[in-house]
């Protein structure tokens, strides 16, 4: 018998959704689960989304905990924007791709080498990196926030180079760019994408910005997954590719049944390598345990949660349309990230 909490070994089954949501009243938490996660861990969560929006939604409860069914960049962030609440994450191994491509001591060494350039970051990142940037960004912020950056202002923008490629081939701004890329989103092939359309004529596409090029030369719609969402709700069709990690489409089907929602393939005709094994270490399992032990919690240096917090803050000041073009006085940008 488990003395914490009076169950004799792990819950399964019925009994395990039963016990999440004994936890949850007990623990006075809050369950977060993003557009990645498998669909059972969607249907359990409070809330489900983009990373930021996650946590800025976890921010505004009363709630004591933070379990957050996503991966760790995405963890650290609610616990930079709620400090006082315990966050957990189902399985600490859960990381990404951008961030592992992103090391902060090579990112701090590129910065240092280009003191003239400001560094534009998308938040899939570590909090270390986000410490190290000026301005954090998303794919749904990020060119509301670079049309407010004067145009003779030097870009670094990192660490996903498909991302800031498609912003500079939309604005026409000149940024360098960091080398990095999402595993998911690399795995898309042209080749299939073109079978599947021809398949299927008259069938738009909707990508993440994450893709290649010669994947989104072949959209319809390009955005964030929340505008995929968007897009999927209000086109006039009722078939839609879907260039994206494929655990979105449940939320697709939910919103309308109707519509025939088709995940994009991978090279061998099959979309199974386009699942992020990342988030696929989360279960329903291990939010149990998470639950139940608080563990494993996520923890940041106060000294480096506010650094972190600071290009969080810009973000959100200049995504809110709160400064016009040129007018950037609420953050000072500079290449001393020490």
């Amino acid at each position: 018998m488990d003395a914490r909490n009076g169950i004799g070994g792990n819950p399964t089954g019925t009994d395990l959704r039963d016990e999440i949501d004994r936890l949850r009243r007990e623990r006075n938490a809050i369950i977060l689960a993003h557009y990645y996660q498998r669909p059972e861990i969607q249907d359990i969560a409070d809330f489900v989304g983009d990373s930021l929006d996650l946590s800025r939604k976890a921010a505004a409860t009363d709630a004591d905990v933070i379990a957050f069914c996503g991966v760790k960049f995405m963890a650290d962030t609610a616990k930079i924007l709620s400090p006082d609440k315990i966050v957990v994450l189902p399985d600490l191994r859960a990381g990404c791709s951008l961030e592992d491509s992103c090391p902060p001591d090579k990112f701090a060494a590129f910065r240092a080498a280009h003191p003239d350039h400001i560094a534009l970051t998308y938040i899939n990142c570590s909090t270390e990196v986000k410490a190290l940037s000026d301005v954090i960004v998303t794919s749904s912020s990020a060119e509301k926030i670079l049309s407010q950056i004067p145009l003779d202002q030097k870009i670094i923008f990192g660490p996903d180079k498909h991302l800031g490629g498609y912003l500079a081939r939309k604005t026409g701004r000149d940024m360098l760019l960091w080398p990095g890329v999402c595993i998911v989103h690399e795995a898309f092939s042209e080749t299939e994408l073109l079978k599947l359309k021809a398949k299927h004529p008259g069938a738009p596409v909707a990508a993440h910005p994450e893709c290649p090029p010669y994947i989104l030369d072949h959209a319809d719609y390009v955005g964030s997954t929340s505008g995929i969402l968007d897009f999927a709700a209000k086109m006039p069709g009722d078939i839609l590719i879907v260039a994206t990690e494929p655990h979105i489409i449940h939320q697709m089907e939910k919103a309308d049944p109707t519509k025939n929602f088709i995940g994009a393939p991978g090279a061998d005709g099959n979309c199974n390598c386009n699942i992020c094994p990342y988030m696929a270490m989360n279960t329903m399992e291990k939010l149990y345990i998470a639950l139940r032990d608080l563990e494993p919690r996520i923890e940041i240096e106060e000294g480096l949660r506010l650094r972190a917090k600071k290009s969080l803050d810009a973000m959100l000041a200049m995504a809110g349309g709160t400064v016009g073009q040129g007018d950037l006085g609420f953050v000072t940008f500079t290449a001393d990230q020490s």
